[in-house]
């Protein structure tokens, strides 16, 4: 489903300030928004997780997901693109509220970081080439062409999830005479809630990518429309063929400090984005790029660690709940950064 995904992410803002009346920061706020209405379903889908099982609600997830882009095309006042993104958040949660599951479960310890990374590049080699079919939506500009996108996003959730049917059912059972435990001792495990709000730094400049580099890079200092698409195609190829490599180079190390690492180098690729807008179109493009390559670092480094470190910590009959509180920090991220990297 990534290619459906790499080609809406980069015009999510665009898609609206072209098809509605809304200002940029009316699409930042509904965005927002719906995110922190979801946020409390975070909860629920984790215990359904461990009830029911990941792949059943990975495959309901993606089900969800393609009605809600669809509803995007009828998106149009704040109401309705707050209604629709908050039908797209409650699919995304049990999508990925799963997938951390089905990883663990299928996979060996030892091995996790070497299959979440492998993973994370099989998806960012998807969001490359719907980066490329973006940047050509962005040219062509037209309202038929963002509803395009829109549609083929909708119809790549559709076919993942015809893919997904043959994934394995991977239930634990709780065994009968073990206390029953819940929501509490997840809430309780001081360590966990640690990597969670680390987990939330990582994501609030994984979300840099998403909701601040297109439009500052289209409205605010002004460079081509084709760098958009080509600073995503940049990011996801180097993930898709660099994954592995810095995966294994990690290995040995210490993951606390891989963590403050990706932070670090986020930190650099900033600096590089605020000195691309000082400079003559060119150079700012190629300064732009450059940071995009080191962010794309950052990404390599922080998200396997990140991933393998939470399924690990967890106990396999309360992964769902454990999984669900880490796969929080992302609503959060997608809560609050829309408006604040919009205003």
């Amino acid at each position: 489903d990534t290619v459906g995904s790499g080609l809406f992410m980069p015009i999510t803002l665009l898609y609206f300030l072209a098809m509605t009346d809304l200002s940029l920061v009316q699409i930042g706020s509904a965005l927002s928004l719906s995110a922190l209405a979801t946020l409390p379903a975070a909860f629920v889908i984790g215990g359904m997780v461990d009830r029911f099982g990941p792949r059943r609600m990975m495959l309901v997830g993606n089900l969800v997901q393609a009605v809600g882009m669809l509803a995007y095309l009828w998106a149009d006042s704040l109401l309705a693109v707050a209604l629709w993104t908050a039908l797209l958040n409650l699919g995304r949660q049990g999508f990925w509220g799963s997938f951390g599951n089905v990883v663990t479960a299928i996979s060996a310890p030892g091995e996790r970081e070497l299959w979440f990374g492998f993973l994370q590049a099989v998806r960012n080699l998807g969001y490359s080439v719907g980066g490329v079919l973006a940047g050509i939506a962005l040219q062509i500009g037209t309202d038929l062409a963002f509803q395009v996108v829109v549609v083929v996003n909708a119809v790549t959730f559709v076919l993942a999830w015809a893919l997904l049917l043959d994934v394995p059912d991977h239930r634990v059972q709780h065994p009968d005479d073990a206390p029953l435990e819940g929501w509490g001792t997840v809430l309780r495990d001081g360590p966990y809630l640690r990597l969670v709000l680390a987990q939330f730094g990582f994501v609030a400049g994984m979300m840099v990518l998403n909701f601040a580099l297109p439009v500052y890079v289209a409205e605010t200092i002004a460079l081509p429309g084709w760098v958009v698409g080509a600073i995503f195609t940049l990011n996801t190829v180097m993930v898709g063929l660099g994954q592995g490599l810095v995966v294994r180079r990690m290995s040995g190390q210490v993951r606390a400090r891989m963590m403050a690492l990706a932070q670090v180098v986020f930190v650099v690729s900033y600096a590089f984005f605020v000195v691309a807008g000082w400079l003559p179109v060119w150079l700012g493009v190629v300064v732009m790029l450059a940071g995009a390559g080191i962010y794309t670092f950052g990404e390599l480094t922080g998200g396997p660690v990140f991933s393998a470190t939470a399924a690990e910590a967890a106990p396999d009959h309360l992964r769902g709940r454990y999984l669900g509180l880490f796969q929080m920090s992302w609503a959060i991220g997608g809560a609050v950064t829309p408006v604040t990297f919009t205003w």
